[in-house]
Formats: structure tokens, C-alpha cells, sequence
């Protein structure tokens, strides 16, 4: 069997780490051995993680295989988007400045404020009483 090209990417987001594959095929998405519409409830997210693939003009070319672990859903599709954009760039460094305006080349910093002693989360204290 002979070897096809493949491009790989690494995408975090909040605790989620997407180990992406890009292969040469007709568009199909797999998250975790499974569709990317039975692993991701929610269209709007499926749709999301789909953005450097429309970006860069190539959603039927390239079969996409994801191994994600950590966070939720939320977290996994921004990793998975994240990850496809660099495997994009590994394709084709012309992709970078698109890729690059708008935004998903850049690893999103925002994560969950730990949780600080005293407190019942990361901010909520208790009531305050003067007496």
C-alpha cells in the first residue's frame, strides 16, 4: 500500500489538546474514530472547527483525523480549529496571512482562574456582614 502525505498540527485550547492529521481525500472530519457530527452535538461548533478549512479554500481535498482529549466540548472544537490551521500552514506557508487575520494561528490564552483558599471558587466569597 503506498504512503500518502500526511500534515499534522497540534491544537490547544482551555485544558483540550487536538492531535490533528490532515490526508489528501474528500473532505471528511474524524473526531476520536468517530463523525464529527455524532462526537459534537452542536452545529454551530462542528461548523467553527471548519473555519480554516473555508478560510483557505480547500474543504474537499483534505480528510481530517483529530485525537482530542481534555475539556469539553467547547474546548475540543477551538483545539481541533487550532490544530487544522497549523496543518494548514505545513501544506502551504502562503496560508499563513489569512490564516493569520483572522485570528487561528493564535493559541487562545483564557483558561479557568484556579480556585484560591478561603473562597468557595475563584472569586465567590462569601457574604460580607458588618455585624
Amino acid at each position: 500500500m503506498a504512503q500518502q502525505a500526511a500534515y499534522a498540527g497540534t491544537g490547544r485550547r482551555k485544558n483540550s489538546v487536538a492531535r490533528v492529521r490532515l490526508v489528501p481525500g474528500n473532505g471528511k472530519i474524524t473526531v476520536n474514530k468517530k463523525d464529527v457530527t455524532d462526537y459534537i452535538p452542536f452545529p454551530n461548533l462542528v461548523q467553527d472547527l471548519k473555519q480554516p478549512l473555508a478560510l483557505t479554500e480547500t474543504e474537499g481535498q483534505y480528510d481530517v483525523v483529530v485525537n482530542v482529549n481534555g475539556g469539553g466540548f467547547s474546548g475540543q472544537a477551538g483545539a481541533i480549529r487550532h490544530g487544522i490551521a497549523r496543518a494548514l500552514l505545513e501544506i502551504d506557508p502562503d496560508f499563513r496571512g489569512p490564516l493569520k487575520k483572522a485570528g487561528l494561528l493564535t493559541r487562545d490564552p483564557r483558561m479557568k482562574e484556579r480556585k484560591k483558599p478561603g473562597l468557595k471558587k475563584a472569586r465567590k466569597a462569601s457574604q460580607f456582614s458588618k455585624r
